[in-house]
């Protein structure tokens, strides 16, 4: 499991460039982007595309030339492989059959993105892309409002204002870094809560592979009452619908979603 690169070309370990060298094949997503890569540093070995459509017909092969006492490097199209990549099942089936896999590490945005946030970092998780439709992403976040943790996801330059909105919406005003073409000529990283950082993304053309990285949720030792209980969903039903409602106060009340959905549910009816 090699890393490679994830924008800046230099980037690439020694180790790396030896076991790509050295072995029979490599297997990679687009061959011609590790084509480019091979080329950069005079390397010539047998190129097998293997991807999300071909994986189940490529992983027999793949396993067939491991028994036949191949070596074979498996790499993503930048960073390291089976980080939002295909390969899980491959290296189960590996490992299942008595080969070993190895990691060679290297290039991770995950990581990049941390180190450069200034958010605490003991304790994380990497939740990927969010859902690219609003409903979808809100119900998402909100499973990982309560979560102790720092956050780190993976967006598209087109949703990240959107998303951004969602996340101050459901998160709260929490601390955050949006980290743009992480070690690549135009490389930003840019901190601020996740409303400034909202509004600045929709007065801009924003381009770019984009990290974020989520303050942990403070603790909360607030006692809520039902007086407080009710402004809280009369304010969140003001925008959203009855289920995103109980959502979002629930996440960050911490009280039982059944009952905060039926205290907004009559909430909602009184205004009707």
């Amino acid at each position: 499991m090699v890393a490679t690169p994830i924008g800046n070309a230099e980037d690439i370990s020694l180790r790396a460039l030896r076991i790509l060298a050295s072995v029979d094949a490599i297997a990679c997503e687009d061959t011609r982007v590790t084509a480019k890569l091979l080329a950069r540093h005079g390397i010539r070995v047998s190129l097998l595309s293997y991807h999300e459509h071909n994986a189940f017909r490529m992983r027999p092969e793949l396993l067939r030339r491991l028994a036949d006492g191949g070596r074979i490097a498996l790499v993503a199209d930048v960073g390291t492989p089976l980080i939002s990549d295909p390969g899980l099942r491959l290296v189960r089936e590996y490992a299942d059959a008595g080969f070993p896999v190895v990691a060679v590490p290297g290039p991770s945005a995950v990581t990049a993105a941390l180190s450069v946030a200034g958010l605490p970092t003991d304790r994380f998780l990497f939740a990927g892309f969010p859902p690219s439709r609003g409903p979808a992403r809100r119900r998402f976040l909100v499973e990982l409002a309560t979560v102790p943790a720092t956050l780190v996801l993976l967006e598209s330059p087109r949703r990240l204002a959107a998303s951004l909105a969602d996340m101050a919406q459901v998160l709260g005003p929490r601390q955050a870094t949006v980290g743009r073409e992480l070690t690549k000529r135009f490389e930003e990283v840019r901190r601020g809560s996740l409303t400034e950082l909202a509004e600045a993304a929709v007065a801009e053309d924003v381009r770019g592979e984009i990290t974020i990285v989520v303050a942990p949720p403070e603790a909360d030792t607030t006692v809520v009452d039902e007086a407080d209980l009710d402004e809280r969903l009369d304010e969140a039903l003001a925008k959203v619908s009855v289920r995103d409602a109980a959502d979002q106060v629930a996440a960050t009340t911490g009280l039982p979603r059944r009952s905060v959905y039926a205290r907004a549910l009559q909430r909602a009816r009184r205004t009707r």
